[in-house]
C-alpha cells in the first residue's frame, strides 16, 4: 500500500533536484490523499488526472526564487520501528515551518486537521 506512495515522493524529490515543471506517478488512493495535504498546504501547485486509461497523476512542482518547495522529506515511522500517538500527546507537537502528517484509521491527515478532528494515529512524515 504505503509502496506507491513513497515511489511518488522519491518521483517528487528527484524531479525538483532537476527542476522538471511535472512529475508521472499511477494514480492510487492513497496518493491522492497525499498530493490533496501537498496542494492544500501548498507544497505543490495541482496535479490532474491523466493518461491513456486515467491512471496516472501529474503533478505539477512548486519553486520559489529558483529553489524547490520542498527540502527534505524524512520519514519518522519505518516497517520495523512504528511509532503511534495518542491525541493528548499530538497537542504536544509543533511543527514550526514544517509539514507532519499522519496515517490515522480515517486517512492521511495533517497534524492540524488531526486536532481539529480529534484523531490519533502513527506519525508517517515530515517535510520542510
Amino acid at each position: 500500500m504505503k509502496n506507491s506512495l513513497w515511489n511518488m515522493l522519491a518521483k517528487i524529490k528527484n524531479g525538483q533536484i532537476v527542476k522538471k515543471s511535472f512529475v508521472i506517478h499511477h494514480k492510487k488512493k492513497i496518493c491522492a490523499s497525499f498530493l490533496n495535504i501537498l496542494w492544500d498546504e501548498g507544497f505543490i501547485l495541482g496535479y490532474k488526472i491523466s493518461g491513456k486509461r486515467l491512471n496516472k497523476f501529474k503533478i505539477f512542482l512548486k519553486y520559489k526564487n529558483g529553489k524547490p518547495n520542498i527540502n527534505s522529506l524524512i520519514s519518522i515511522t519505518k516497517p520495523s520501528l512504528r511509532k503511534y500517538y495518542s491525541l493528548n500527546q499530538l497537542w504536544k507537537l509543533k511543527s514550526n515551518n514544517s509539514l507532519l502528517i499522519i496515517s490515522t484509521n480515517k486517512g492521511l491527515y495533517s497534524l492540524e486537521e488531526c486536532k481539529k478532528l480529534r484523531l490519533g494515529g502513527e506519525l508517517f512524515l515530515l517535510i520542510k
